[in-house]
């Protein structure tokens, strides 16, 4: 193991004692199985996760009405309003992979945080590719073009980048699969590094 591995491997797998083979065991197969889930987000286009998002998008929706609600409470600003649906189920996770970073030093349970803020973002981006077409149904149970619009038709309008909305999906779509490769990743290197770890006290 090099220096500078060493160095930064704490800040990886920041925690200081070894789990039971159990609960290893556990998490090696959850990690496995969400693996092997995840596959369809990695090679499904956009238009496609648009129209079948699965049923973690049933959780995101429930984060982003709740980013628009509360943020509306709190501000008279329309453009933060609205760009807080897609923000909050992106940051709901990420608070949860920080929480459990520093409050449980749990590098494994950050790793899966990271993950579930991936797939949110990766939620985001058949929205932002759809600003222009307005083809994607809406919760309301209609069609953008038949509500006169939605989140992203709007943000990108007022931003006057509604001509690169597939460009910025696109990107947006990167961004997130890189999230998720990062998090399986970290996820497998504190399943691998915590069997040199001290064995917990019986």
């Amino acid at each position: 193991m090099s220096d500078a591995f060493a160095r930064v491997l704490p800040w990886i797998c920041p925690a200081t004692e070894r789990r039971t083979d159990a609960s290893t065991l556990g998490r090696g197969v959850g990690l496995l199985l969400l693996v092997l889930w995840s596959v369809h987000y990695f090679t499904v286009s956009l238009r496609e996760l648009g129209q079948s998002p699965g049923v973690l998008h049933l959780v995101h929706l429930v984060f982003h009405e709740a980013g628009h609600a509360i943020t509306g409470v709190i501000t008279g600003s329309r453009t933060l309003v609205v760009f807080m649906g897609s923000g909050m189920q992106v940051l709901v996770p990420l608070i949860v992979a920080v929480a459990q970073y520093w409050k449980r030093a749990d590098g494994f349970a950050a790793a899966i945080g990271l993950w579930w803020a991936g797939h949110a973002l990766l939620d985001v981006a058949p929205y932002i590719a759809d600003a222009r077409v307005l083809q994607l149904q809406l919760i309301s149970g209609g069609t953008g073009r038949e509500v006169e619009g939605h989140d992203w038709e709007y943000l990108l309008g007022e931003w006057h980048a509604l001509s690169l909305d597939v460009q910025i999906a696109w990107w947006v779509a990167l961004a997130a699969r890189a999230l998720m490769l990062v998090a399986f990743l970290w996820a497998a290197v504190n399943l691998i590094h915590d069997r040199s770890r001290p064995a917990p006290p019986p």
